[in-house]
C-alpha cells in the first residue's frame, strides 16, 4: 500500500489512553508529521478488525496491553503538495482504551512517550489531525464517566 501519493484514502487507528488526568502522547518517528506529537496508533492491516488494530498498535508503540476499545471519533487528514496533489490521505478512527498491563515506553516508530496533563496538550507541536480531534473531544475525555464505565 502506497502511503505517499496514495491511490485512495488509507485507514488508520488511534488509541486514547488516559491515566490520572493525563493522556499518553507519542512523538512520531516517521513521516507524515515526523517529530510531531499525537496519540499512539497506526494502520489497519488486511483482515484485521479495527479493534484488533488499535490493541496491536498500542502494544507496538507503547508496550501497553489494552482492552475494551470504545469508538470516540473519526477524523481525516489530507496533505496536499505545492501543486495541489494529494500527498497523504488518512482516515483515522480513534478509540478510547483501558490499560490492562505493561510498562509505558516508546517503541516501534514512536521515538518518545509522555503522559501529558490535558491543560498542557495544546502546548505541544501536535499533528494537525490530533489537534482537531483533541479540541473536539477534550471535554468528553476529561469528564465523561459513562465513557470510562464502558471500559471497565
Amino acid at each position: 500500500m502506497k502511503r505517499l501519493y496514495p491511490d485512495q484514502p488509507i485507514v488508520g487507528i488511534g488509541a486514547v489512553i488516559v491515566r490520572e488526568g493525563k493522556i499518553a502522547l507519542i512523538k512520531r518517528g516517521n513521516e507524515p508529521s515526523k517529530g510531531k506529537w499525537t496519540i499512539p496508533g497506526g494502520l489497519v492491516e488486511l483482515g484485521e478488525s479495527l479493534e484488533q488494530a488499535v490493541i496491536r498498535e498500542t502494544k507496538e508503540e507503547t508496550g501497553l496491553d489494552v482492552e475494551n476499545p470504545c469508538l470516540i471519533d473519526v477524523v481525516s487528514n489530507v496533505d496536499l503538495d505545492e501543486k495541489g496533489k494529494v500527498k497523504y490521505h488518512y482516515v483515522i478512527i480513534d478509540y478510547y482504551v483501558h490499560t490492562k498491563s505493561g510498562k509505558a515506553q516508546a517503541s516501534s516508530d514512536a521515538v518518545e512517550l509522555r503522559w501529558v496533563p490535558f491543560d498542557e496538550v495544546e502546548d505541544y507541536d501536535l499533528t494537525k489531525s490530533f489537534r482537531v480531534f483533541f479540541r473536539h473531544n477534550r471535554g468528553k475525555l476529561e469528564n465523561d464517566n459513562e465513557l470510562v464505565k464502558k471500559l471497565k
